[in-house]
Order: C-alpha cells, then sequence, then structure tokens
C-alpha cells in the first residue's frame, strides 16, 4: 500500500511509535521558529535545559507580534531574544524583517522538512511541501535542544481539487468552503493533504493561504506536494538546490476523501465570530462597513499586494473606510516599493503599516465601536480585534479592496474584469536583517541581557495522590486560547511575566477569576467541546497554572492546548458521558481520588461532585510518555 505525502514525511523522520492513527509517535524535527509573543517563555525553557546550542539544522527567532513599543517590556524582550539567539545558535529575524511564516516560507521552508514553531500557523508552510506543526514553546525548546516532537498518530484527509479558480475567486475561497464543509472541529486528529489536477493552478503563495488557515479546522497541520510550481518558486527565491520533489503515490489510502472543483467556487466570507461561519459574499453585499484590513501570515505575500494594487489603482478609498495594509516580509515591501504597487495603494488613500501581525493580534487598528471590518487575516474570534462588539469579517484581498472603495461589502464579480498579476522570475534577496549566530568557541563570551519584566517560567509540583477544589469557572464549546489569555496591545508586552499576565486571564469570560482563583488555591475548570482552539500559546496553560489551576474537564480539547496543559502540569479530562457536563455548576466541590494511582496503573477515573453528591466517570487521551509528565508535574522536570 502506498503512502500519502504526509506518511512519506513522518516515516522519514520517525523517532518513536507506529503509524497507527491514535497511536503516540515521536518524530525528528528538523527547523523550528519561535515568534517573540510566544519566544521569551521557550528561551527561558530552553535555558533550564542546560543545553549549549540548539541541535536543529535550523532554528530562526522572528520578531513580528510585539512591536508596539509603548514602554520598555516588549524591546527588553527583543533584546533578549536577540541576545539567546546570538549565544545558542539560532538565527534571529529583527523587528522589520517580517510576519514569521511569511519569511520562513521565502528564505528558509524545504520540501520534506519538519518544522514546528511556537505559533499555531506554522502549517503555513505546508504551502511548500514541508511537514509543519504548531507547538507550545516547551515542546520547541525540546526540539531545539535535540528531543523528539510527540504527537499522535494522525488520520490522513485528501482535498481532491479539480478545475481552475474562476477571475475574481481566490486561494482564500477555498479554504473557507472546506471550513464551511468541515467545520472548526473537522479537522481534529487529521493532517489535511491537497492533490488532484487543480493544484497545478496554485501559486505557492496560495497554497500558503489555504494550509494556513489549515488550523482553523483543528487539524494537526495542512501539506500540498512539493513540484514544478514549488521549485520556480524556490528557484525565484534563489534555493533551488534545496528542492526536492514530494508527492503522493498512486495507491496511497486516505481515510477521508473531499472533493473541490476550483470553478464552481465563488467569494465567501467567514462571518462573525467563528471562521467556518463560511457564507456567499453575494448574500451579504451591500453591508456598510467601516473597515478593511489586508494582511497577516494568510494574505501579505507579493501576489496579494499586486492584486490589491491593480484593483485601488487610480481609485480613492470610501471616506467612510479605514483601510490599512500589512506586507508579510521586507522582500515583499522592497519589491512593493520597486514595481509601483505601494504608490498605487498609497495614492488611493491606504495606510500602510509595518511588516508585523499588527491588526491580526490586535495590536493597533481596532475597529470603531460595533464597526464591521472586513479582514483578510485567519481568526475573528469575539474581541480579539481589541474592539468588544465588532463584526469581524474574513474575506480574500479582492474582496477586501473592492468593498474598500465601495464602502459596502461588495461581490468582487460585479466589478469588471479581475486584475491578472503574476509572480517575478526572481525576488529581490536581501537577508541583511537576519543576524546570525556567534561562533561556537565565542559562545561563553555573551551576556544574555534580560529586562525586569522577565520573570522565570512558573514552578509546579507532583501531582497528589488526591485533588479536591471547587469549579473556579465554566464555559462552553468553542472556548479559544483568546477567551483563556487575549492577545493585544496592552496584554502582550505581559508575555514574559507569569504573575502579570496571570491578572487577564479568562477575563473576557469572568472578570474576577484571577481574584477567586487566588483566594481559592487551587481549583478546576469545566469546558464544553472543542475547549483551547485557536493560538499555540502556552501561556493559555502557564497561567492557570500560576494561579493554581490542577485539571480541566471539559467534553473534548484542541490537539495543542491538550499538549499544552500536559506540559505546565495540568490535567486535561474529558467527560465519559458528555451528559454529565450539565450536571456540574460553577461554585461545585470536585474530587479526584486516588488520581495518581489511577493514572499509574490505568484504572478507571471518577469526578465526584461533593457538592451535589453525584459521581462522573471521566476518561483522558494520555500516553504513558504524557502520564509520567502529569506524574512529575510538567515537562521540564522530565527533561535530562
Amino acid at each position: 500500500m502506498g503512502q500519502t505525502i504526509a506518511q512519506k514525511c513522518i516515516a522519514a523522520h520517525l523517532l518513536s511509535g507506529e503509524m497507527i492513527p491514535g497511536n503516540e509517535i515521536g518524530l525528528r524535527i528538523d527547523q523550528t521558529l519561535t515568534q517573540d509573543a510566544t519566544g521569551t517563555m521557550a528561551y527561558l525553557e530552553f535555558e533550564a535545559m542546560g543545553i549549549p546550542r540548539v541541535k536543529t539544522e535550523l532554528s530562526v527567532a522572528y520578531i513580528d507580534h510585539n512591536t508596539l513599543q509603548t514602554g520598555f517590556e516588549n524591546a527588553d524582550d527583543h533584546r533578549f531574544i536577540q541576545s539567546i539567539c546570538y549565544k545558542h545558535g539560532l538565527r534571529f529575524s529583527r523587528p522589520g524583517n517580517g510576519i514569521c511564516h511569511q519569511v520562513h516560507l521565502e528564505r528558509f521552508g524545504i520540501p520534506g522538512k519538519t518544522l514546528i514553531g511556537s505559533d499555531s500557523h506554522t502549517p503555513t508552510a505546508g504551502g511548500i511541501g514541508m511537514l509543519a506543526f504548531g507547538a507550545g514553546g516547551l515542546d520547541v525548546a525540546v526540539a531545539m535542544g535535540g528531543g523528539a516532537y510527540y504527537i499522535t498518530m494522525p488520520r490522513m484527509v485528501r482535498v481532491n481539487l479539480t478545475g481552475k479558480l474562476s477571475p475574481w475567486v481566490a486561494a482564500k475561497d477555498v479554504i473557507l468552503e472546506v471550513l464551511r464543509r468541515l467545520s472548526v472541529k473537522g479537522g481534529v486528529g487529521k493532517i489535511v493533504e491537497y492533490g488532484g489536477p487543480g493544484v497545478q493552478t496554485l501559486s505557492v503563495p496560495e497554497r500558503a493561504t489555504i494550509t494556513n488557515m489549515g488550523a482553523e479546522l483543528g487539524a494537526s497541520t495542512s501539506i500540498f506536494p512539493s513540484d514544478e510550481i514549488t521549485r520556480s518558486f524556490m528557484k525565484a527565491q534563489g534555493r533551488e538546490d534545496q528542492w526536492v520533489a514530494l508527492s503522493a503515490d498512486d495507491d496511497a489510502v486516505y481515510d477521508e476523501v473531499l472533493d473541490i472543483d476550483l470553478s464552481t467556487l465563488e467569494p465567501l466570507a467567514a462571518c462573525p465570530h467563528s471562521p467556518d461561519a463560511v457564507k456567499p459574499v453575494r448574500e451579504l453585499a451591500g453591508m456598510p462597513i467601516s473597515q478593511c484590513c489586508i494582511g497577516s501570515c494568510t494574505n501579505s505575500s507579493l501576489l496579494d499586494m499586486r492584486k490589491v494594487a491593480a484593483i485601488l489603482k487610480g481609485k480613492t478609498v470610501n471616506p467612510a473606510v479605514s483601510l490599512t495594509i500589512s506586507p508579510g516580509s521586507k522582500q515583499v515591501f522592497n519589491m512593493m516599493a520597486q514595481d509601483g504597487t505601494l504608490a498605487d495603494i498609497i495614492a488611493a488613500g491606504a495606510r500602510v503599516l509595518e511588516c508585523t501581525c499588527g491588526p491580526c493580534i490586535g495590536v493597533g487598528q481596532s475597529p470603531n465601536s460595533a464597526g464591521v471590518s472586513l479582514r483578510t487575516f485567519n481568526r475573528n474570534f469575539e474581541g480579539r480585534s481589541g474592539t468588544a462588539d465588532a463584526q469581524v469579517y474574513l474575506v480574500s484581498p479582492e474582496v477586501a479592496a473592492a468593498s474598500a472603495l465601495a464602502g459596502v461589502l461588495v461581490d468582487p464579480r460585479t466589478c469588471g474584469d479581475a486584475p491578472t498579476v503574476t509572480l517575478p522570475d526572481s525576488f529581490l534577496l536581501n537577508d541583511n536583517l537576519i543576524v546570525e549566530p556567534c561562533p561556537v568557541e565565542e559562545m561563553d563570551q555573551v551576556e544574555i541581557l534580560r529586562g525586569p519584566n522577565i520573570k522565570p517560567f512558573p514552578s509546579n509540583t507532583p501531582l497528589p495522590e488526591d485533588i479536591e477544589a471547587e469549579v473556579i469557572l465554566k464555559v462552553g464549546d468553542n472556548i479559544t486560547t483568546d477567551h483563556i489569555m487575549p492577545a493585544g496591545a496592552k496584554i502582550l508586552p505581559l508575555r514574559s511575566n507569569i504573575p502579570a499576565i496571570s491578572e487577564h486571564c479568562f477575563v473576557r469570560c469572568d472578570t474576577s477569576f484571577p481574584a477567586r482563583c487566588k483566594k481559592a488555591g487551587k481549583g478546576f475548570i469545566i469546558g464544553g467541546e472543542n475547549y483551547g482552539q485557536g493560538s499555540s500559546r502556552e501561556h493559555a496553560a502557564l497561567a492557570p497554572l500560576y494561579l493554581g489551576i490542577k485539571a480541566v474537564v471539559t467534553k473534548s480539547f484542541a490537539r495543542i492546548h491538550a499538549a499544552n496543559l500536559v506540559n505546565a502540569g495540568i490535567l486535561p479530562l474529558t467527560f465519559a458521558n458528555s451528559d454529565d457536563y450539565d450536571r456540574i455548576e460553577q461554585g461545585d466541590i470536585l474530587r479526584l481520588s486516588s488520581i495518581r494511582n489511577a493514572l499509574e496503573t490505568g484504572q478507571s477515573i471518577t469526578l465526584e461532585n461533593i457538592t451535589k453528591k453525584e459521581r462522573y466517570p471521566l476518561t483522558h487521551a494520555l500516553s504513558k510518555r504524557q502520564i509520567s509528565i502529569i506524574l512529575a508535574g510538567g515537562l521540564l522536570y522530565t527533561v535530562e
């Protein structure tokens, strides 16, 4: 039996376990990336391991999230990360060089290699044929130290593409269609692999848009073949020598197949407040808007920017609309300046921002009260924009640009001929904002520069035999890491300071949560389906750890967050009977008796509700390795 693309990559990097869906496997990791919102904690964890030099083929630290310097905190973090990189053998991508996923695709991605990053959209690199996973910072730190990355062997999904996109229909519409069909839970435990003749009609940046938003499916990762299209892109980047062909075997077997005829797609929009709340733009056309934001790691390539400029050329943004443009990298920005793309965008009245994540993570450009914002981003969770009552729609750059001119949401197919733009035969190559590490023989002389906001990794203790505590919080389905640990310009600078950032934990659900945790000293959280979806931010586990949360019991977990809870030493458990969720109330006193022994011996786990005098059977998906981590109080206590 033949293998899928992902199975070939996994087999080539398999260190432990069997490639049977549901089994835990350990993978050798070739490359890692971090960004500054997650990087400081990852590097504090790496330091704690005592390993002098990274052992990966390539590790890169990007500065692209916390670039708004309204105080010393972000600048101090950047200085800390740069000194860590210089000493320990990482490349450092300076502020202004671009968004991690866009730059990595351009300059470092290699087909067939493995990549993990402390950012949930690391699967963007699947557009160039990498097996790329989003992960918590501690998992990245372990990989940098030469350790394996562990996941549950996923099932394989084939998205079979035929036909060709019609004018005004974009790659963004492809992934929105997949989300419409599968939902934000539809990819859990799966790798989404794209194939079929329609793949040949999509450029690498378009493929990367699709794999980027595979994170919104809850998928382990997404991947495209590496073919002549990939080769041309890498040649244009001066990296043809790193290209390898990669495709699925003709007799590869998939657990699920989804057929999409690209020619039948139309412009789509994800409506508030979920990426899978997808409707045709034509059904929403005419809705007044107040903002359009074009950019993010999803849609900030040169191809996207050229399309936007062609739509805006010679026109003026509607006076009721604020239009912002965030180029994805210095390479993109430079080429926009040279070929006239930037001039056309500026002349139309767009506001050009830094080559950073910016508005996507709530750093600047929050919409007006109850404002309707069209964004080419990947997430539209409630409050993520920085405005609690904003109505955020996710659309393609074509829809955003056309709508910015009209002042209302527009189906661009009513706007005449679609612009025809192409990628260049060669990109502008200038890696002068990548700082190389010091020679090995000089590393002992390098000082790590720490600011006063950088605090140690929070400590934990081994799992006790019994846990008895109050339900500090009960939440519903699809709780995101933005609910648990918000981003935004005010909170992101505290990412290096768990005691300070914990004051904001769950405040979008309950402003009293941090204070009640401190008063109780310990507690349980009860959640619904898909708990912890969204970002890979391990702060959504570290802040609850600091506040005394001992266990989280839900109907189901999102993959990365469940792994982060284990790494932090917080016990993730699920209801054997989902109806039992309804029987528990916030404030109930719960007890897990002999929980340590139950995990060690494989015995059944029962949650006792002391308040209601009831008992509920629980299950877990922990491997033997993860159980040992939980028993020890967290991953750091098991690393040798």
